[in-house]
């Protein structure tokens, strides 16, 4: 049975693929750099700036390899829900909840190991690649450099064990899956029990909390230490996870905000209501995006506080080659930060066409044209961009100060500084965000006027 599990989803692991191998290659690529820079300020590097260089690479390092483990365990969880009905079939023929589960989750450990090796690689590979032409600009001194620093083989061996821990957590939906769901239409529960939705909300406001004091805590004792941002780090992924957890609350909410500027339409109303009618479809579609809105928007404001202060306190020569390669690194985060967002974004609003196929048979056959169908579809697009770039871009905003200040607060001696806000980073990533919303529907929208009224009422 388990065999039969992994062939019937061997298409289904492109994203999981890239988002590992994308979190493997950033690790590898800011061990590597760490390397370079020590290289270059060889017995030199002292002070609260070799501190600072430290802290910055922990906390990269750390981040994406949290954002890989969200991301991958969100990726599981939309392929299991995306095999309801083989699965079902399965479990019909007599395969356990337990059993399947086990399947799906040596699948995320043989997705691991390939993302993991071909990151790795590619990280080695492109460091140097970067590092040689930023010697032959002159943008970097010409000195003997590390080959291959041995610390790359842990975000390599902690990519592999985070994304199967992550597919396992998304494997979860498996042991909900019935056997008389293989005779019904692929959807998902408007929600689990009240008691199990209020321990969620619950355990969710506590880590939206402690995160919350964690921050402001990492901020003060920034005016003391760069140290402060590893304090500031935790307290950011506990809040952003307790988002995350109580997000089936927070993001229907908001997409029920947004949904009534979209008019009375009969598209507009249906796409309201199903960003609430099934609560864990329309987050797991949001989700993507809102983690790259709030972590292009955190980058860059915590790339342009970061600047300011160093800039307003510093003119050193080897503080501009630290800035260069910070930059360089945070660049490809943002670059790292987008291509989750639209592979998340349109895998789900994919899915989310597949399991709603009665569903848009129906309205077809009650009178809604292809031009209403593409246009309901475009607004649940349009619906769930403006939530997550909304709420991403107030996160971004947020986090992004706090890593900078907590990191930078007790070098820059002008204290406290408001958040240097890069204007033409969040432009745009506005206007990205638009045409992603434009993009990410024609593929669904095409999928779904092509399903014919008869065949999906079969």
């Amino acid at each position: 049975m388990a065999a039969k599990t992994r062939s019937t989803g061997q298409g289904d692991h492109g994203a999981s693929i890239l988002v590992t191998a994308l979190a493997s290659f950033f690790g590898v690529v800011l061990i590597q750099a760490t390397a370079f820079l020590l290289d270059i300020f060889g017995d030199d590097g002292e002070g609260a700036v070799a501190v600072a260089l430290y802290c910055v690479a922990m906390v990269f390092i750390l981040l994406s390899l949290y954002v890989a483990s969200v991301v991958t365990a969100n990726t599981f969880a939309t392929i299991v829900a995306g095999r309801t009905k083989t699965i079902a079939l399965l479990r019909l023929l007599g395969a356990s909840g337990r059993e399947l589960r086990r399947s799906v989750s040596h699948e995320g450990l043989s997705v691991g190991l390939f993302g993991a090796a071909v990151g790795a690689i590619l990280g080695i590979a492109t460091s140097h690649l970067a590092r040689s032409v930023a010697v032959a600009a002159g943008t970097l001194p010409d000195v003997t450099y590390t080959v291959v620093q041995p610390l790359v083989a842990l975000p390599v061996v902690i990519v592999v064990g985070t994304t199967w821990m992550a597919s396992h957590v998304g494997a979860k939906r498996v042991l909900e899956v019935t056997p008389i769901q293989a005779t019904g239409a692929v959807v998902d529960a408007p929600g689990g029990s009240g008691e199990r939705r209020r321990a969620r909300a619950t355990f969710s406001i506590v880590l939206i909390a402690g995160g919350t004091v964690l921050l402001g805590l990492g901020v003060l004792i920034g005016s003391l230490t760069p140290a402060g941002v590893l304090v500031a780090f935790f307290g950011g992924a506990a809040s952003f996870t307790g988002i995350m957890v109580g997000a089936h609350h927070i993001v229907p909410w908001v997409l029920r905000l947004v949904g009534r500027a979209f008019g009375n339409t009969p598209a507009a109303r249906l796409a309201a209501a199903n960003a609430t009618r099934y609560p864990e479809r329309s987050t797991r579609t949001a989700l993507g995006l809102l983690i790259g809105v709030t972590l292009v928007v955190t980058f860059a404001v915590a790339t342009y506080s970061y600047r300011a202060m160093l800039q307003s306190e510093f003119d050193d020569e080897s503080l501009d080659q630290v800035m260069a390669v910070t930059v360089g690194i945070m660049s490809g985060l943002i670059g790292f930060a987008g291509v989750i967002a639209a592979v998340g974004m349109v895998n789900n609003l994919l899915l989310s066409i597949m399991q709603r196929t009665r569903e848009l048979g129906l309205l077809r056959a009650l009178g809604f044209t292809r031009k209403q169908i593409r246009g309901m579809i475009l607004a649940e697009s349009a619906q769930i961009v403006i939530a997550s770039m909304g709420f991403g871009l107030l996160l971004g905003i947020v986090y992004g100060w706090a890593a900078a200040q907590s990191l930078l607060g007790s070098i820059a001696q002008s204290g406290v500084q408001l958040p240097t806000l890069p204007w033409a980073v969040i432009a745009g990533t506005i206007l990205c965000a638009g045409l992603l919303a434009l993009g990410a529907s024609l593929v669904p929208s095409r999928r779904a006027n092509a399903i014919s009224p008869i065949a999906a009422l079969s």
